[in-house]
């Protein structure tokens, strides 16, 4: 078990917010006139994979108080700098944010309201590939071996066909994307170029990194230095990495703090939807949210889970129901709600930093690409009561220390009922889901130390049947309608 293991504080009492620019939020005051008269998509309009809805910073920045007001504390967002794609993965420039975005200085201004607001903001970070338009590359197609970038990427021959996918493209790419020609990391000057981007918008004054895709770059030593050189700048600095499976060979504490914990989002969907999972929207994903769970097979996944990183990464691990790379769960679900609920309940009670995907916490739906990147609807079309879920989960995540650092123990799996607390010092909270669609029961034994005290109802994902507990001496008997869990705990005067 590795030891000395340093993680950012601040992460282990995050919430997240992750937003792709281009459909949040259009900014009212839009200072840039180039922005004022372009052709986009409307923006109820399904989206497409090449449209533009236009949101850009401008628009966050107008959100903020929003995202205050459900609790966030901290925003990802999917990368910002210039590009021609609305998703921006295929970057162009680095050190520019994307015009459409309201440029550096749109960035500029979210950053010093985003941290007024004591906000932290961290970015994607592309950095295995370019794009077609990147100039270093760009150079290479307008003059091929005689270009200086050569030896920047990775050509296997000429001519290059960068767009004509009847000829061999001739050099290597993501995922055999034309699109994405992946750079020569073992070329020091490439990886020096990388490593100084980081440092720059570090400087500038971001809280962390993102990281898409690390795993394809597997040049030794390149992601501990990264850690390095980001940290040596700002040792508080978040490094997570885009690994959907088993990342124990990332996180050994020299490389990053978590990363886009994707082994709880599947056994967590499979228990909350169960056979309401439509396969179709997850079959070609990079995570298997299926076959059904039950309790005991679900607590069989967070056992292996928890016993797979140290404790000190656990706590900064980036947990999360959807993204950018997945449908949405209301549409996985087919519609079902309760499973949403269910989830978020489980979201907010697990150990590391909970990250909602924008819309999320409104209803908005959604299957996979383009489709889960839909405009943020208008409050009218919001679910209010999946808002006030979203927020009162938050709130209490802020008022437990317990939720944020505390031990995580399961306590029950009696069919689809799945129980479990968690405890740091005075501080205890129990946690209960009903997975199934009948009234169902659970008894759990209460540690010694509780025998005195007084525990509080604190949460039910319906207050209408919120269930309820019966206690005799250290045998509590919970009792959960249908698909609906609830969180009891200690009274507010015995907290940490």
């Amino acid at each position: 078990m590795p030891t000395g293991i340093q993680t950012p504080e601040w992460v282990k009492d995050a919430v997240f917010y992750q937003i792709f620019p281009d459909r949040f939020a259009i900014g009212q005051q839009t200072p840039i006139a180039i922005a004022r008269h372009l052709t986009l998509e409307p923006w109820e309009a399904p989206p497409t994979l090449q449209g533009y809805k236009g949101g850009n910073l401008w628009g966050v920045i107008e959100k903020l108080d929003y995202l205050q007001s459900l609790g966030v504390t901290a925003i990802y967002f999917t990368p910002i700098f210039q590009s021609a794609c609305n998703h921006r993965y295929h970057t162009h420039d680095y050190y520019q944010v994307d015009p459409l975005l309201g440029g550096n200085d749109a960035f500029r201004a979210l950053l010093t309201a985003a941290h007024d607001r004591g906000l932290k903001v961290v970015l994607d970070g592309v950095f295995n590939h370019a794009s077609r338009g990147f100039f270093f590359f760009n150079d290479i197609l307008e003059n091929g071996p005689y270009s200086p970038w050569v030896d920047w990427f990775k050509i296997e021959g000429w001519p290059l066909s960068a767009y004509d996918g009847s000829q061999p493209a001739n050099y290597q790419s993501w995922v055999g994307n034309r699109a994405l020609p992946e750079f020569n990391h073992a070329n020091p000057d490439v990886r020096e170029y990388i490593m100084r981007i980081a440092e720059y918008w570090i400087c500038e004054g971001i809280d962390g990194w993102r990281l898409d895709v690390p795993f394809c770059i597997q040049v030794p030593g390149f992601w501990q230095e990264f850690r390095d050189r980001v940290k040596a700048i700002n040792p508080n600095a978040y490094i997570v990495g885009e690994v959907w499976g088993d990342a124990r060979e990332w996180l050994d504490g020299t490389q990053f703090d978590g990363v886009m914990n994707y082994l709880f989002t599947a056994p967590t969907i499979a228990f909350a939807a169960g056979d309401r999972v439509i396969r179709h929207h997850v079959q070609d994903r990079s995570y298997e949210p299926y076959p059904a769970l039950d309790a005991a097979g679900y607590g069989e996944k967070m056992r292996a889970l928890l016993d797979l990183y140290p404790w000190e990464i656990q706590l900064t691990q980036l947990n999360l129901l959807a993204s950018h790379d997945t449908a949405r769960l209301l549409t996985i679900a087919g519609g079902d709600r309760a499973s949403v609920e269910l989830a978020t309940l489980l979201l907010f009670t697990f150990p590391g930093a909970p990250s909602v995907y924008y819309g999320d916490e409104v209803g908005l739906p959604g299957a996979l690409d383009p489709d889960c990147r839909r405009g943020f609807p208008h409050e009218s079309h919001w679910d209010q009561d999946l808002l006030i879920l979203h927020r009162d989960l938050i709130a209490l995540r802020h008022a437990h220390p317990a939720l944020r650092r505390g031990t995580y123990t399961i306590m029950a799996t009696v069919g689809l009922v799945y129980a479990f607390s968690r405890c740091l010092g005075d501080d205890y909270l129990l946690v209960a889901v009903n997975a199934g669609t009948d009234v169902a029961q659970c008894q759990v034994l209460l540690e010694p130390s509780l025998a005195a005290r007084s525990l509080t109802m604190l949460f039910s994902t319906h207050s209408h049947t919120p269930g309820h507990c019966d206690r005799q001496d250290s045998h509590l008997t919970l009792t959960l309608p249908a698909r609906t869990g609830l969180i009891v705990g200690t009274a507010p005067n015995h907290q940490a």
